[in-house]
């Protein structure tokens, strides 16, 4: 599982940071606005960690970001600000939950792990995008009702790309969501290239209407044709 960490205070980000990795989740960070807008745009996160106060930006301003290029990540805002407005404002903007600081690393953890819970059990288990249908619960993919063969880890990387259709994915994220934790810190991703090889020839010999463009330096985005 993949979380970012936005806080400019770097004590307090660490110590989230090492605490959450503790507990065997993947943790960016993130200590401007600049550098969360960059984030979130172009990588995605199972969760978010988000301070209000930034410097040169509000983090409700990256929540305003979110909802206007359809992401939907996790949100959790972590702020020493607790007015009652500020926790509406940040909810009505589509943050899930509101935490207010100081906090207890424990509760903290809690929660992140009680969001997500709730976020898999909402989940749908069908995907359709152009002339792909995937069903999850299934292991079945089909191009206009014609099933795909395809591998586990084929599958499992179509059903990454259908998540994030439109929107670039690293190869350490399609690594880390499709080979388990840790594998961004793998020393190179040829097993990636391979596996992605395969599925756009089965995609393209299936007449299916989307692309798997590569971004370079950046990853890749599934398009439609």
């Amino acid at each position: 599982m993949n979380i970012l960490v936005i806080e400019d205070e770097w004590p307090l980000q660490e110590t989230i940071r090492e605490s959450l990795e503790k507990e065997n989740f993947h943790v960016e960070t993130a200590n401007t606005f600049d550098e969360a807008i960059n984030k979130v745009s172009f990588f995605d996160y199972d969760c978010i960690l988000l301070d209000i106060m930034l410097p040169k930006g509000s983090g409700l301003d990256i929540l305003r970001h979110l909802r206007s290029i359809e992401k939907g990540n996790n949100v959790i805002i972590i702020s020493a600000k607790d007015s009652l407005n500020d926790k509406l404002t940040g909810l009505d903007l589509g943050a899930d939950d509101y935490l207010t600081k100081p906090f207890h690393l424990a509760e903290l953890n809690a929660r992140v792990k009680s969001l997500l819970r709730r976020r898999s059990f909402g989940r749908k288990n069908t995907l359709a995008f152009q002339n792909i249908h995937v069903d999850m619960d299934n292991f079945y993919a089909a191009v206009d009702a014609i099933p795909l063969a395809l591998n586990r880890k084929e599958f499992d990387i179509l059903v990454y790309f259908m998540l994030n259709k439109n929107r670039i994915v690293s190869k350490p994220s399609i690594a880390e969501k499709v080979w388990g934790d840790y594998m961004e810190d793998a020393d190179d991703f040829d097993f990636i290239y391979s596996q992605i090889k395969n599925l756009r020839k089965k995609l393209r010999d299936g007449g299916a209407k989307v692309k798997i463009q590569p971004i370079y330096g950046m990853g890749y985005r599934l398009e439609a044709l």
